[in-house]
């Protein structure tokens, strides 16, 4: 890799990594995970230590660029154009995660992905409020809020953060918690990497060695039955268990279970810390219809990060969220129906059946769900889904609800854009 030596704050032992549009490795150091993006910054580093990060700041403000940090660049199509920007690959991850398991917490560089995290914990019998992909990056997705499917019991993945360890705009190393720089943790706990570059966080683990999880796979043509059964199991799902349910239409590869192949199909994963939860689930949902295989049982925590499929290679994607208040019936109609003009045929609306009393819930959904768009990738696997996850959300401590906010940085001041 071609390099290009810069002053720093502190004597570099190597010359700053940094890659420029003239350079052969150009094309490989601006790829990001996701495909779709075709990201053209004024210059790459690939920062491996903090000095390099600390260094790339100096460079970016010497020149007036913005700084976009980023790990593996899962959305990265959400970043405005580059131009004018030094694209900040963080690979400061060197294969160790730190675990004390008598305090449950992990110390986590950045670059390193939840694969990592939870091939280090799992052996000592403890989980992690990862996402739904252990290929995503630790940082962007706490960076983000981060949605788990422990999220119902434990809230927000980033609630879970006891301090962060940042390079600031000045080019400034600091670790930061409630009581140190309180201002900045509080902004960078769901807020986005708009306010600080993060290179190591300190999470708080999970006491989870053992979960129950599954999937249930429908044919599509019951999907309106199967979704407005979910629904109404939801409005008194215990907090205990997250679901997600999805339409989708999987690759004909040989992974793929063959009853699932390049057919549009139906699916209600998830994972519940009670087991009694699964079965109340799984009762609803067979009434309705019959699957076409899966089912709820006992599986390690380690397996969970892998138990909804999100593709791990890089791959197209394009996709989009929002949070819904209600889902009644019309709605339900309308979220089929734009599926079937994906290329799903699905009936909009079956036979009506009534649905039976379910017994051992307490707790109604109170909040939103949330429904992204259709990620597609190059072998044609396409899915939409909607997500039973009310996280917690709290400021600080004792502080009650907060919203999660966005932010940007002005092209003077270096701005860690995206840390996925």
């Amino acid at each position: 890799m071609s390099t290009t030596a810069i002053p720093t704050q502190a004597p570099l032992a190597q010359p700053l990594p940094l890659v420029l549009p003239h350079s052969p490795h150009y094309d490989t150091a601006r790829r990001a995970w996701n495909l779709v993006a075709d990201q053209r910054p004024a210059a790459v580093c690939v920062a491996t230590c903090v000095e390099h990060v600390q260094a790339a700041v100096g460079y970016a403000r010497a020149r007036r660029l913005r700084v976009a940090a980023q790990t593996t660049g899962h959305l990265a199509q959400t970043l405005p154009d580059l131009a004018g920007t030094l694209l900040l690959r963080l690979e400061l991850h060197d294969a160790h995660v730190a675990v004390d398991p008598v305090a449950r917490t992990a110390r986590i560089k950045a670059g390193a992905r939840w694969a990592d995290v939870v091939e280090a914990v799992a052996p000592r019998g403890l989980a992690v409020m990862h996402g739904s992909s252990p290929s995503v990056g630790v940082i962007g997705y706490l960076l983000g809020g981060g949605l788990s499917f422990y999220g119902r019991a434990h809230g927000l993945a980033v609630n879970h953060v006891r301090a962060f360890e940042v390079v600031t705009a000045e080019g400034t190393r600091r670790r930061i918690d409630h009581r140190n720089g309180a201002d900045l943790f509080y902004a960078l706990r769901g807020g986005g990497g708009n306010f600080a570059i993060v290179t190591a966080v300190e999470i708080g683990l999970l006491p989870y060695a053992e979960v129950t999880g599954g999937a249930l796979f429908f044919p599509a043509k019951d999907a309106f039955a199967v979704l407005r059964a979910w629904r109404d199991w939801t409005r008194t799902a215990p907090d205990t268990i997250t679901t997600t349910f999805r339409m989708l239409r999987l690759p004909p590869l040989p992974e793929v279970p063959e009853p699932l192949r390049a057919v549009p199909t139906v699916c209600v994963d998830g994972v519940t810390l009670a087991p009694a939860d699964a079965v109340g689930l799984e009762r609803r949902l067979r009434y309705v219809s019959a699957p076409i295989l899966g089912g709820f049982g006992p599986m390690p925590s380690s397996a969970v990060p892998r138990l909804h499929g999100d593709p791990e290679d890089p791959v197209p994607a394009i996709g989009d969220a929002m949070l819904l208040e209600t889902l009644d019936d019309q709605a339900i109609e309308m979220f089929i129906t734009s599926c079937s003009a994906s290329g799903s045929r699905v009936p909009r609306r079956p036979r009506e059946r009534s649905t039976p009393t379910s017994t051992g819930t307490s707790a109604p959904w109170r909040r939103g769900r949330r429904a992204p768009g259709l990620p597609a990738s190059p072998s044609g696997a396409a899915h939409s889904r909607l997500v039973c996850r009310r996280p917690r959300c709290t400021d600080s401590p004792g502080s009650g609800r907060r919203s999660i906010p966005t932010g940007s940085w002005s092209p003077r001041t270096p701005s860690p854009e995206s840390q996925h």
